[in-house]
């Protein structure tokens, strides 16, 4: 079930100026604190949304990431064992083996 933020509008309650309550989607926002009888406005929390942060991270889920570092060469820095670091644009037996790390 979500978690909801809701913040107190007015008073001070015991569980602070802002708390969770675990509540349906389907159920209406509470309008006052079940802790303190005062009124709370519902507020809009932000997600946890997991992203990558460095290039192991990214080649271990599955990315490439090729850096530019001339016209028409690239540098994979998510390189796997047995593929190229330097990519050419004009040489295909450089480029990334996405067979290796995309399936059906």
């Amino acid at each position: 079930m979500p978690i909801y933020e809701y913040l107190h509008l007015k008073g001070i309650c015991p569980k602070g100026e802002v708390f969770e309550v675990e509540q349906s989607i389907n159920d209406e926002p509470l309008a006052t604190c079940p802790y303190c009888g005062e009124p709370v406005r519902k507020l809009i929390s932000s997600t946890n949304i997991s992203t990558p942060k460095t290039n192991s991270e990214l080649r271990d889920m599955g990315f490439t990431k090729l850096v530019r570092r001339d016209d028409g060469v690239y540098e994979n820095v998510t390189a796997r064992d047995g593929e190229s670091k330097v990519m050419h644009r004009d040489r295909p037996d450089t480029y990334p083996n996405l067979k290796r790390t995309i399936s059906d």
